[in-house]
């Protein structure tokens, strides 16, 4: 068995996860939410340990470097890093009804890699720009901070739609919230979406400061506006903005949660629009 085929399998686990947390939303079958939580974790750990295993056979083929440094690693890398995240946020806040908000990024990006013809699984030589000890450390910090913000995104998918639910209830219209009562209380899925896009913004400054790091040993500057680095700094902004707001002026609820939609599509084009959009010293990142 080789890592392609344990990611494989971790694709399909991750999609049957999804259809759990879901099943638990719609149908209330919180006696599945154990299931749901196991499927996960075990698709974890076989993720982890396809990773390891691409790891090695680089080295087989005399390549010898982290799966890290292509689309198709990063797609698989950044769907790690957010099976792991949410399974954190499951085990802090005790519900498991998040994961049908969070889990289908996971399933998405491991589908991506897997069926993109333009995406190839193919273990490559780096180029000379990526053979730097400073690729692990910038990418690890970036897509751990992707991670957060696209469990953030979906919270706050959540609470736009808890909070429309209970508009409805409040302007007296029948039959509306009875599937959205059981999600969160409406302060819990603020103080989710808060601490997530907080934990994913420091991440995201490691991982700009760790890449001006590499850019200056690679390029000999540490800043060139290059496409990537320009729209790394928007986002940057965007959720530095949301947290300003917060902490100066006690922004909340549905203002937090479109800015953490919004700051989700920001780092989509950051991380995949930028690579096929537009040229420039990082657009190796879709070979």
């Amino acid at each position: 068995m080789n890592s392609h085929q344990l990611f494989g399998f971790t694709t399909f686990a991750y999609l049957l996860a999804s259809v759990f947390y879901v099943a638990i939303f719609i149908f209330r079958a919180q006696k599945i939410g154990v299931v749901a939580s196991l499927v996960t974790a075990v698709g974890l750990l076989v993720h982890t340990a396809a990773t390891a295993l691409r790891w090695i056979e680089s080295y087989q083929m005399g390549y010898g470097h982290a799966p890290l440094s292509n689309m198709y690693e990063s797609l698989v890398f950044f769907a790690w890093c957010i099976a792991a995240f949410y399974l954190w946020i499951e085990w802090k806040f005790k519900n498991r009804i998040i994961g049908a908000f969070a889990m289908p990024f996971a399933f998405a990006s491991m589908a991506y890699a897997s069926f993109a013809s333009e995406i190839s699984a193919e273990i490559k030589p780096l180029i000379p720009a990526l053979q730097s000890n400073w690729l692990i450390a910038h990418v690890v910090t970036c897509f751990i901070g992707y991670a957060a913000f696209a469990v953030a995104c979906g919270i706050g998918i959540m609470y736009l739609v808890k909070d429309s639910s209970e508009n409805a209830k409040k302007a007296g219209r029948k039959g509306e919230g009875g599937l959205l009562c059981t999600l969160p209380d409406l302060k819990v899925i603020d103080d989710i979406i808060y601490k997530s896009v907080a934990f994913g913004f420091v991440w995201l400054s490691v991982g700009i400061i760790t890449g001006a790091i590499w850019a200056n040993e690679a390029w000999g500057t540490y800043w060139s506006w290059d496409p990537k680095e320009t729209w790394s700094l928007i986002t940057w902004f965007i959720y530095a903005a949301a947290l300003h707001a917060r902490f100066v002026r006690g922004w909340s609820g549905r203002r937090i949660a479109w800015i953490a939609i919004v700051g989700f599509l920001c780092v989509l084009f950051t991380y995949y629009g930028v690579n096929f959009l537009l040229s420039g010293l990082h657009s190796y990142g879709s070979a």
